[in-house]
């Protein structure tokens, strides 16, 4: 039986798991027992996943460890809480879980989060008495931060001794920034507080939850568990207007890290929040006081960061690729709605760039693919789509007398599948576009729905390693066509596609909502037989950027799906290209440019700090490297702003640059890899016919 319809394909929910709960009180610990509404769920996922997830798992032994040891992660990351003597107790599950589950018995995952909410109350008292006493930052002794491979701690005394460094660490970064004494143990004390507040407010569905996102990602990422409160609020999350900044926000180590920015909301438009930095404070309007942050439930947070249209909210980040202790950065931003115009493609014509003479290249952005379905259901004719904006945009182009174009990618997380077929279509007669393979095996093949071509001249597709889903399906037929060349860093990798199964339904008669389950139920492979899946597009020229990537996106998931193949579809390529001769252009021009010089050594910098898992408690070091590492790129930065014309700066810090001349250095840094990706199309062109204007 296939009931599923797939509509929509997203690498990431607008809202992962962030609606928001109401008040809650603490949970008295007798009321953390399994229900029979939970007990009958877990039977009803075990039964669904092992007939309609797409990958073929046994729940047996084997799966029984990897749900026990995603457990203890779920709850404890950081191995900052259980002892070795805890872990030993519950290992009389690591075969069982899967007899458990089976059986619809889910016992154990409340007999575990008992203990671990108690061992949470002892690690807050102890770190409460530590934030009273006096630390000495002149002694050389380090914090590992990054504890989730290291063993587990064997003695109530090695247990505290990680919290008096993690403390003593907190402590030193809000020293770091300036912060008086009795300022920090406000801080620190309100901070530890809410951690522990914070688990104390588990329930027992957010204990099942939590059980059986263990086992989901035991499959893969993908496949996850959505409780009756957790289904109603992300519901609600859909269904409103959007207003506030526009960026999705996720929980890490109690930090709240931006995954991505809303293309059309504040935080894009203003271009001072960007994927992966981190909101450590927010204040309500031009002159509330800012509050710390860290440690809030990602819920609570997206409450103080979210309200009305026109309304100010300011926020502490710490940029991406800096430590804990560096020097915040405050950004204004002014709530509003996140508008469809917004999203939508836009055009604009690239010339008079170096090596460029004569040559006139049209750029069509393409943030996302949309597509109306509620005016398309209504029988509105003119509805809006990513297609047909394109369209309209590829023809204003071709009047203007454009030598190529380049369809702009980066940073496009996916959208509709039909989109990103038809949108395909524009560039190619007919043919396959993309297959999709079933849990069952069946095979089903998208088609180019059009005959008609909209633009045939040359073509390159900009793709970066944040371009997901829909924007590989494109990007993998335009290449496999060889329609047009693939420039920039290989795409994000996700291949499979989810759909939302209301678990209620497999239980005739049931009147009460038992949640929902996100579910893997296909995967996608590019016409040429192979999938877009962990690898995703691999770039025809790859900027120097690329080889920072390989840790990105799917590949950097645990237990992702790897990549496949299946037999090729039937298709004929409609062009060719002399690639290597175009790299060796490409390579000659960015060896040496300021712009790419900038973006590798960030890259570089961002790569380092994410391989470090401890940092220094010695003051004067730790102070020592922030400036050393400030002045390394602010000299790479000024080389680049003197490439452009723009005055030099003194310092990286936001709030000591003009605005108007930051603006500038923004759209002139965005402007290094489509510069470069017209320059290499305009050479493919020379290469080719003097075909001086395109039809």
């Amino acid at each position: 039986m296939r009931f599923f319809k797939v509509i929509l394909l997203s690498s990431l929910f607008l809202f992962s798991n962030t609606a928001l709960w109401a008040n809650r009180q603490v949970v008295p610990i007798s009321e953390l027992q399994p229900t029979p509404e939970q007990q009958q769920t877990a039977n009803v996922i075990v039964k669904v996943i092992e007939k309609y997830h797409y990958k073929e798992a046994a729940l047996d032994d084997a799966m029984s460890k990897m749900i026990l040891d995603r457990y203890f992660d779920a709850l404890d990351p950081n191995r900052s809480f259980f002892r070795a003597r805890d872990i030993v107790r519950f290992s009389l599950y690591q075969d069982k879980l899967d007899d458990y589950l089976k059986n619809a018995r889910i016992e154990p995952a409340f007999e575990i989060f008992r203990l671990y909410r108690k061992r949470v109350a002892e690690a807050v008292a102890h770190a409460q008495k530590l934030v009273d006493k006096a630390f000495d930052f002149t002694v050389d002794e380090s914090y590992r931060f990054e504890r989730d491979e290291e063993p587990w701690p064997q003695t109530r005394t090695e247990l505290q001794e990680i919290w008096r460094k993690r403390v003593k660490n907190d402590f030193l970064n809000l020293r770091l920034m300036d912060k008086k004494d009795d300022e920090i143990r406000k801080t620190l004390s309100e901070r530890y507080k809410r951690l522990l507040s914070r688990v104390e407010q588990f329930d027992a569905n957010d204990v099942f939850q939590t059980f059986i996102n263990a086992y989901t990602l035991s499959l893969e990422p993908h496949t996850s568990y959505m409780s009756p409160s957790t289904s109603e609020n992300f519901d609600i999350s859909m269904r409103l207007s959007l207003e506030g900044i526009g960026a999705v926000l996720k929980d890490e180590d109690g930090f709240t890290v931006v995954q991505k920015t809303v293309i059309g909301g504040p935080a894009e438009q203003s271009d001072l929040l960007h994927s992966g930095d981190r909101i450590v404070g927010v204040g309500q309007g031009l002159e509330g006081e800012i509050i710390d942050i860290v440690g809030w439930r990602l819920q609570d947070v997206v409450e103080q960061i979210r309200g009305p249209k026109g309304s100010v909210v300011r926020l502490d980040i710490l940029p991406k690729g800096t430590e804990t202790g560096s020097k915040r950065k405050t950004i204004t931003l002014v709530r509003n709605k996140i508008k469809l115009e917004e999203q939508a493609a836009k055009s604009y014509i690239i010339e008079d760039l170096d090596g460029m003479k004569g040559m006139r290249i049209g750029v069509v952005e393409v943030p996302t693919f949309y597509r109306d379905f509620a005016a398309e259901a209504r029988g509105d004719e003119d509805f809006r789509s990513t297609t047909r904006d394109v369209r309209n945009l590829l023809g204003d182009l071709k009047q203007q007398g454009v030598n190529g174009i380049v369809i702009d990618l980066r940073e496009n997380g996916g959208g509709s599948l039909s989109e990103a077929t038809e949108l395909t279509g524009l560039f190619i007669d007919s043919g396959p576009v993309v297959q999709i393979k079933d849990a069952f095996g069946k095979i089903e093949i998208e088609q180019d729905p059009d005959q008609t071509i909209a633009y045939e001249g040359p073509l390159a597709v900009l793709v970066d390693r944040n371009s997901a889903s829909a924007s590989e399906i494109f990007a993998g037929a335009i290449q496999d066509y060889k329609r047009g060349i693939v420039i920039g860093e290989p795409t994000f990798g996700k291949g499979t596609v989810q759909t939302l199964v209301d678990l209620g339904r497999f239980v005739p008669g049931r009147k009460k909502d038992l949640g929902r389950l996100r579910l893997t139920m296909a995967q996608f492979f590019r016409i040429n037989g192979g999938s877009t899946q962990h690898r995703g597009v691999v770039p025809d020229i790859q900027f120097p950027m690329a080889k920072y990537s390989e840790d990105f996106g799917e590949r950097s998931l645990e237990n992702a799906l790897p990549w496949a193949q299946i037999r090729p579809a039937n298709f004929v390529t409609k062009g060719k290209w002399a690639v290597p001769h175009l790299i060796d252009n490409h390579m000659s021009r960015v060896e040496h440019d300021p712009g790419f010089e900038m973006l590798v050594d960030r890259e570089k910098r961002f790569q380092a700090l994410d391989k470090r898992t401890e940092t220094s408690l010695l003051e004067s070091r730790r102070r020592s490297e922030w400036d050393d590492r400030e002045q390394e790129q602010l000299v790479h930065k000024n080389r680049f702003r003197a490439s452009q014309g723009l005055q030099a700066i003194k310092s990286i810090d936001q709030e000591d640059m003009d605005v108007d001349v930051d603006d500038k250095e923004s759209e002139a840094t965005q402007r290094i890899e489509l510069n470069e990706a017209a320059r290499i199309l305009t050479d493919s062109i020379r290469m080719q016919a003097p075909r001086a204007v395109m039809r």
